[in-house]
């Protein structure tokens, strides 16, 4: 366990160190947030007793980040706590590390390049070698990494082309019939395009894999794809089967981003716990103007358990949110 954490901080100054080095700046944003955003997430919820308010503990550093760009800074990034309400797993644990980085005047693959590089570089520097041993399986750090759209990852898994479909009750159907299960809730072709991807792709993706352009739906920061309508320049990461970033090309567009604030309002008000209100305050950000940018968040714990052959966060977490132990005479 003590070899786990020590290799933790060298992974994390290495990290700080590669980014440092481009030109970077790490600059610390409000953990107490007057609107939750960034992420698709349920927040926790307090209060401040002088302010008479309720405020969330962020659920991600995204929106502050780039106010920061539209203040001048073009190459910036934060490496702190995230907090959010939900469920407890190997995979998750509702405080988690992560860095987040914007860059101005590049696109998603850009950033994929500088994902890459990263991860590369981390690995070297603590490890020694790209071949890492994860429970197991040996995983080939060493570039280039593949590159798939999601699209062509389903339709890989599933034989289903999800671009030819004119209508979601057609694409229902053609998913039913390909074994996918509870899709009743999927409200367009894209998100269902996601579902099946996450049910019949995502625990298949074991060495380093991009997945590139992602529906909009699901999508409501990223700007649009440049030549695939419904899509945005939107890539991931996947690592023995589970997501270890998330980047895009970020949407720059002040009324697109409003309307797709609204879309997500209209979720939360008719019950969605994980959607959110409008953040006037970065639309108007938006209004000032966000140059060409790139943006990508990457969990830590997760790059950590995979360098150092964990199966479950806990083992990466010096003190993993628990229940407190119940004695016998209780």
């Amino acid at each position: 366990m003590r070899h786990t954490f020590r290799k933790r901080a060298l992974i994390t100054a290495a990290i700080r160190r590669f980014f440092d080095e481009r030109g970077f700046l790490e600059i610390e944003t409000p953990v107490l947030q007057t609107e939750a955003g960034g992420a698709d997430a349920r927040p926790f919820i307090t209060h401040h007793n002088t302010l008479e308010m309720d405020l969330y503990l962020r659920i991600a550093t995204e929106l502050h980040l780039k106010r920061l760009v539209v203040g001048g800074f073009e190459r910036v990034y934060e490496m702190g706590r995230i907090f959010r309400n939900e469920g407890i797993s190997t995979r998750h644990n509702p405080e988690f590390t992560s860095i987040e980085v914007y860059q101005a005047y590049g696109d998603y693959h850009d950033m994929m390049t500088t994902v890459e590089e990263l991860i590369t570089t981390v690995a070297q520097t603590v490890l020694g070698t790209l071949q890492v041993n994860y429970q197991d399986q040996t995983i080939d750090l060493s570039p280039p990494w593949r590159r798939i759209t999601m699209h062509e990852a389903v339709q890989e898994q599933t034989g289903l082309d999800f671009s030819q479909f004119k209508s979601l009750a057609e694409a229902k159907q053609a998913a039913k019939a390909a074994g996918l299960k509870e899709i009743e809730d999927c409200d367009s072709i894209g998100r269902l395009l996601n579902e099946a991807f996450e049910q019949t792709v995502e625990a298949t993706l074991i060495q380093p894999t991009f997945i590139t352009d992602y529906p909009v739906e699901i999508s409501p920061l990223a700007k649009p794809h440049r030549s695939k309508p419904g899509l945005v320049e939107r890539f991931e990461l996947f690592i023995v089967g589970r997501e270890t970033a998330n980047g895009f090309s970020e949407l720059t567009d002040p009324i697109d981003q409003r309307e797709r604030f609204e879309a997500q309002a209209a979720r939360k008000a008719a019950g969605d716990l994980e959607a959110h209100d409008i953040d006037e305050d970065f639309v108007t950000a938006l209004e000032y103007g966000l140059p060409p940018t790139v943006g990508m968040g990457m969990g830590i714990d997760r790059l950590v358990m995979l360098l150092c052959d964990c199966a479950s966060i806990r083992d990466v977490i010096a003190f993993p949110l628990l229940k407190p132990e119940v004695s016998l005479g209780e």
